[in-house]
């Protein structure tokens, strides 16, 4: 692979890597694509290789080592097909997935690896499955995907790093950050490669992963591009610092340098940036779809065609004050809230229920905007007043907080600064998941997890195994508190199978 520190050739036991699995990190620039590219140069003529290339920068790894280029823009049964035949045929291939948005990627990745993982026992011949930017595949949280989309590439992913041992398949994922890949994904590899890293979340997990003590995270910080710390019994029984040697081919996106700008007389940028040049590709832009018309202009269209009628004059209503006008929409929230299953509606349904009441109270106007009634809606499930009598100055800083964390958290959020501002102790499982509006305690965990993902939170566990929540921004701790208490029971083998 290349020189380990402080001297002496730096070698990977290809057939240990193929019982074992690799997970390779490191920020962007770091040097991951190309020890990826080292990696499969140094190994071509010894395994087969199926690389699952987002950016195609592996592309130029087919001319070279005979890799045959797999384009993604199909339907995901022939992708699946496609791969069957890959295994049968042990042929080496990059799938390339350049010209598709993200869904699409997942999508046509899940099908290929799934393909290869469906194939049958005949053909389970080793091969290196090499993923590249692997947090795209195997988000650790949702993000602008559909759920259909990531839950079906985060079961392909999980497959291939979980059960594709006995199948002859050997992940080896490369991501720019720990905390954005699956933890059930990357905690099956046993070899590690990690470089350089700056944030503190990413330090930390790449020094647990390599059984580093706290102190050493900072190191990460200090490596040079295409410099790892390796571990694993593919590399080395302790932690050691390598540094990856050349390659033979170069991707498509190399490392940026800096290039004098073109002399260009003032006189003709005009030109160049306005006049279509000879050989210029004309863009096609797509006709924007017809838009539908509404049926109120339908229904006005049809009202001019009929005869003129003297619109009865109504009345206006007496607009309510301010207090009284506060005091309804305050009383109405408590009769929403007031129902038990109100706690585990969506938000916009509520709406919805909320203005109509509101019209039957004769509150003219629009009461509150939906973004408003959300966070009023937020704060209520977490059980609080939104102008509390006592600490209000304090009580401000926790609400202009709480307009950093995103709307459907905000009364997750809200219910643990509570309970810190008061020293009470940390809400359960089952506090928190009323607070969010569902009926799962683990989805509630997992919530707590992905604020402290985002540096709101910080989550600890005292000698007791009880919870305690810690607000950085604010410099407030909850007391102890059992994450347990409200929990329905369950059966014990139906709860293990949900974790």
């Amino acid at each position: 692979m290349g020189t380990a520190s402080p001297g002496g050739p730096a070698t990977l036991d290809l057939e240990e890597l193929l019982s074992t699995r690799l997970l390779v990190q490191g920020n962007s620039g770091s040097g991951k694509s190309h020890l990826l590219r080292r990696l499969l140069e140094q190994s071509a003529g010894l395994v087969q290789q199926v690389i699952i290339d987002p950016e195609g920068d592996f592309v130029s790894l087919a001319e070279h080592h005979g890799h045959v280029v797999v384009e993604a823009d199909r339907t995901e049964a022939d992708l699946q097909r496609i791969a069957l035949r890959v295994r049968q045929h042990r042929i080496s291939v990059v799938l390339n997935l350049e010209e598709l948005d993200a869904e699409a990627q997942m999508r046509s990745a899940a099908a290929f690896l799934n393909g290869l993982f469906e194939a049958d026992r005949s053909v389970w011949y080793p091969v290196l499955v090499v993923v590249d930017e692997a947090q795209l595949f195997a988000p650790a949280i949702a993000g602008d995907v559909s759920d259909e989309a990531r839950k079906v590439s985060l079961g392909a992913m999980t497959n291939l790093m979980c059960r594709g041992r006995k199948r002859g398949l050997a992940g080896v994922i490369a991501t720019q950050r720990l905390a954005k890949l699956a933890k059930n994904v990357a905690a099956e590899a046993s070899n590690f490669l990690m470089g350089r890293t700056f944030l503190d979340i990413d330090m930390a997990r790449a020094a647990d992963l390599l059984g580093l003590e706290k102190r050493q995270a900072e190191k990460f910080r200090d490596l040079d591009p295409g410099q790892f710390i390796a571990l694993g019994p593919a590399l080395f029984r302790r932690p050691a610092p390598i540094r990856i040697g050349d390659v033979m081919t170069a991707g498509r996106s190399g490392r940026p340098t800096l290039l004098p700008l073109p002399e260009t007389p003032s006189e003709d940028r005009r030109d160049l940036v306005f006049t279509r040049g000879e050989n210029e590709p004309l863009i096609q832009v797509p006709p924007r779809r017809a838009t539908p018309v509404p049926t109120a202009d339908v229904l006005a269209q049809l009202a001019r065609s009929l005869p003129a009628q003297p619109a009865p004059v109504a009345e206006p209503e007496p607009e309510l004050p301010d207090s009284e006008k506060e005091a309804a929409i305050e009383e109405i929230l408590g009769e929403l809230l007031s129902d038990p299953e109100a706690a585990f509606a969506v938000g916009p349904a509520l709406f919805q229920e909320f203005l109509l009441r509101c019209r039957i109270r004769r509150i003219s106007g629009e009461p509150l905007s939906l973004n408003d009634f959300r966070r009023r809606l937020a704060v209520s499930r977490a059980g609080i007043s939104v102008n509390p009598e006592q600490e209000a100055a304090e009580w401000e800083r926790a609400l202009a907080v709480s307009t950093e964390v995103p709307d459907d958290v905000q009364g997750l959020f809200l219910l643990v600064a509570r309970a810190a501002l008061d020293r009470a102790p940390c809400p359960s499982d089952a506090d928190l998941a009323k607070a969010y509006g569902t009926r799962s305690p683990a989805r509630a965990r997992r919530l707590l997890t992905y604020l402290e993902s985002r540096g709101f939170v910080v989550v600890q566990a005292d000698m007791r195994n009880r919870r305690i929540v810690s607000l950085p921004h604010l410099g407030w701790e909850t007391a102890p508190g059992d994450p347990n208490v409200g929990a329905a029971p369950s059966d014990p083998i139906l709860a293990q199978l949900a974790l």
